[in-house]
């Protein structure tokens, strides 16, 4: 069944009248929010203390951090700054790549090209690049949308030898648009391509006079990657957390868009906007798998958490019920699990024990350390058993090919018989006392 987005969409001169009929209050805070100078270092901070941060838990975060691979890390409420910190040497003047993080700012623009009368995310994308942008037969083709390019939801192949090949050759199909979610790079960086085919300017000439200099921000990109310094990551988490206003310049008209931007796009991955990745839903499906996992994506982080995520860790977290934006570039922080180096997820809810520890309100070690269950499976390869060792029984265990076919299904038990399977990866689910553990094992 094709999935269609639902929403009514109106050109950017009726959303000034309703804005102007029934006020500009942001959606996500009340809560007046600093925007620093557009020039200059100035940024103003709150001091660490005044939130209730305890010193030594900051130097533990700071710890995990360095330990991570981290190169800076950023930490603003309401707007300003109350962590900033530089690993190794890396300065606040260093420039470092958004990786997939991009894909969110890329959103945005796609918002400010359609304010514009540009583009229309319903168009059909061979409006811009042409009949025969795919490979895929004609009738097949001319069912992808931007729309479709913005929710993942193009119906191409993305089990592809080069992800990143947007030649027509590397883009076949695999079944209609609307029909399934798959991560691909190559019909994202695509959305660059129509950008400059709609507004007749170059994508960096596009984001400078759309978004940087309208927020102070410097960035470049360079092959569909966005480079920046950390504080222009964290600036872009900002104009996000204040819905698209910077200090009173409306830089994206329709609060529709917005919302659907950072709200669930589609039913396929309840976890997925427009390019951005979101907190708090009933599943989630992550790179390279077509598993749909169940539960929120970070059980450690607010229900309310949006993030742009990039390989290697790259990540703007933005929290609109804590007025929080946090910001970490850096090298693989060393995790493996679902979403591979795309979209590593681990890291992220490890960081979040640490953010949610940072308040000195006395609390238990096991209630800062202990909210996910300890398990490991062991022999990892196995030829004939895999054992699952944790505290407590677990209650289910699904096993799942690379595919996201489910091969297993056992309840109560220790034990998963891996005789008669072929030799590769899998993905085991194990759920022990409520909570959910994906491990990636090996035959």
């Amino acid at each position: 069944m094709t999935i269609l987005p639902t929403k009514i969409y109106f050109p950017a001169k009726v959303w000034a009248t309703i804005a102007f009929i029934f006020g500009t209050a942001p959606l996500f805070s009340q809560t007046p929010l600093y925007f620093p100078p557009k020039t200059g270092t100035a940024w103003q901070t709150t001091p660490p203390a005044s939130l209730g941060f305890c010193p030594e838990r900051i130097d533990s975060l700071y710890q995990f951090l360095e330990d991570k691979n981290t190169k800076s890390f950023i930490l603003l409420k309401d707007g300003k700054i109350v962590l900033e910190k530089y690993f190794g040497t890396f300065v606040q003047d260093s420039v470092w790549y958004w990786a997939s993080a991009g894909k969110s700012l890329s959103a945005f623009l796609v918002g400010q090209a359609q304010d514009e009368g540009l583009l229309d995310i319903h168009d059909k994308t061979s409006q811009y690049l042409g009949t025969g942008w795919t490979s895929a037969p004609p009738a097949k083709e001319d069912l992808i949308t931007l729309w479709h390019q913005l929710t993942m939801t193009n119906g191409l192949e993305d089990a592809v030898p080069d992800d990143n090949c947007t030649d027509p050759s590397c883009l076949t199909y695999k079944s209609d648009a609307g029909t399934r979610w798959a991560y691909h790079n190559a019909p994202y960086h695509l959305i660059h391509d129509v950008l400059e085919e709609a507004s007749g300017v170059s994508l960096n000439q596009f984001t400078k006079t759309r978004l940087l200099d309208r927020t102070g921000m410097k960035a470049l990109w360079v092959n569909h990657i966005l480079y920046s310094k950390a504080r222009d990551m964290a600036r872009y988490g900002l104009l996000t957390l204040a819905q698209g206003v910077w200090d009173g310049d409306t830089l994206l008209h329709n609060p529709q868009y917005f919302y659907d931007m950072t709200h669930r796009s589609q039913d396929l991955n309840k976890s997925y906007g427009y390019l951005w990745w979101l907190n708090g839903q009933q599943s989630f499906m992550l790179p390279g798998l077509q598993l749909v996992i169940p539960g929120e994506m970070l059980s450690n982080a607010p229900d309310d958490l949006i993030a742009a995520l990039g390989k290697n860790d790259q990540k703007i977290h933005v929290v609109p019920s804590k007025g929080w934006v946090v910001v970490r570039q850096g090298n693989d922080a060393g995790y493996v699990g679902p979403g591979g180096g795309q979209v590593p997820i681990y890291f992220d809810n490890d960081l979040w024990k640490y953010l949610n520890q940072l308040d000195c309100t006395p609390v238990a070690t096991t209630e800062i350390f202990d909210n996910e269950p300890v398990v490991s499976v062991y022999p990892n390869p196995a030829q004939n058993s895999w054992f699952i060792e944790s505290s407590v029984l677990p209650e289910k265990i699904e096993l799942f090919n690379v595919l996201g076919v489910r091969l297993l299904w056992l309840e109560n038990t220790v034990m998963v018989v891996a005789e008669g399977l072929p030799a590769g990866t899998y993905w085991m689910s194990i759920q022990v006392a409520g909570k959910q553990v994906m491990k990636q094992v090996q035959k």
